[in-house]
């Protein structure tokens, strides 16, 4: 057993330790009770409904968002210095192997990751996805059949001059195209001249190559294409508002990208982003996410909506059984600049 006087200068030096920087604890406490979140910025009233308010309720800590594109908040952190903003960062798989290189990231580990499907958590990553996305094809029901669209051939056919659309490379939608006409035309994901060679091919019916998810609904809402490459989640809109309008997977050369959640080496308040992380790969969150953002779940025990099922089908609750793949970081983080460069050259140029 310790003596009073022990326990007393025990307590005495916590005291201390606590006071030595004057208001500094009571920031210091402040500071735990609030996170940074870097996140994208569209759906953010919704992801605050979604996610942030019942989060906050639940465990107290505030969470305030600092939105922009990949790309803006990416170099943010760069200039950071290790000193960061954010204290949760949530970034495209792309943009986060990028960070990763730069050794922006540290490992998250939290006990819902273990209830992830196995893509979610794959070890190329420092965070791991808390949603996907599936690449395939959106189409006109009225002008082309879901055989016809989940043929990559029909942005080659002389019939649909003028009436397609494909991504930039520029657009997540972008490099799964590129991978998966790589599959399907040579030897795999990664085989960039007989895709770009064959993408070119195609360019001249190409009415445009689209930079935003706007540009390509509308060119599709106002019938000025037929069918354009593009992610599922911005097919749920207009399928379900009536239009004659579907999105198929492609019949070779699936691939799905990935949402992160990561966690900056430096964070201030590194435990409330991993309870943040945490809960936001819980199946309650999930779920609530789906319907209210469109988002599809990396947690198998998340609920479908109706409408995002309705359009990816039973791929939404197995992408991976539905035939979809990820891609590997490590191919594509050190050829970026030259495959862009190519692609602008090459297929967007023509």
């Amino acid at each position: 057993m310790p003596t009073r006087r022990a326990v007393l200068a025990a307590a005495l030096t916590v005291l201390a330790a606590a006071g030595c920087s004057g208001t500094g604890s009571g920031e210091n406490q402040a500071d735990q009770q609030t996170i940074v979140v870097s996140t994208f910025p569209f759906g953010v009233k919704e992801f605050e409904q979604a996610v942030v308010t019942p989060f906050t309720e639940k465990t107290g800590i505030k969470v305030e968002l600092d939105t922009g594109s990949n790309a803006d908040r990416l170099s943010k952190l760069k200039l950071a210095k290790g000193e960061p903003e954010a204290d949760v960062v949530l970034i495209s798989d792309y943009f986060a192997a990028l960070g990763q290189k730069d050794g922006l990231f540290q490992k998250v580990d939290v006990p819902n990751m273990k209830e992830l499907a196995p893509f979610a958590t794959e070890g190329a990553y420092d965070g791991p996805a808390y949603t996907h996305q599936l690449n395939g094809i959106i189409y006109n029901t009225t002008k082309l059949s879901q055989e016809q669209a989940a043929d990559w051939g029909l942005f080659a056919d002389a019939a649909n001059k003028g009436k397609v659309a494909l991504p930039d490379i520029s657009v997540t939608a972008g490099q799964l195209m590129i991978s998966g006409v790589g599959e399907t035309y040579g030897k795999g994901p990664y085989d960039i001249d007989t895709s770009l060679t064959t993408l070119a091919g195609w360019a001249p019916n190409v009415l445009q190559f689209y930079t935003s998810t706007t540009e390509v609904t509308n060119l599709l809402a106002q019938g000025e294409i037929v069918a354009a490459d593009a992610l599922s989640g911005f097919a749920t809109k207009l399928v379900t508002s009536g239009e004659p309008i579907a999105w198929t997977a492609p019949a070779k050369g699936r691939y799905m990208a990935t949402n992160r959640a990561m966690i900056p080496k430096g964070a201030r308040n590194q435990q409330g982003a991993a309870t943040f992380i945490d809960y936001m790969l819980s199946a309650e969150a999930q779920s609530a996410t789906a319907k209210v953002v469109g988002d599809l779940p990396t947690n198998p025990k998340a609920e479908i909506p109706a409408d995002i099922a309705e359009v990816t089908g039973e791929a939404a609750k197995d992408p991976v059984a539905a035939g979809f793949k990820t891609l590997d970081p490590a191919q594509l983080v050190d050829t970026r600049t030259t495959w862009v460069e190519r692609f602008t050259r090459e297929v967007a140029g023509k």
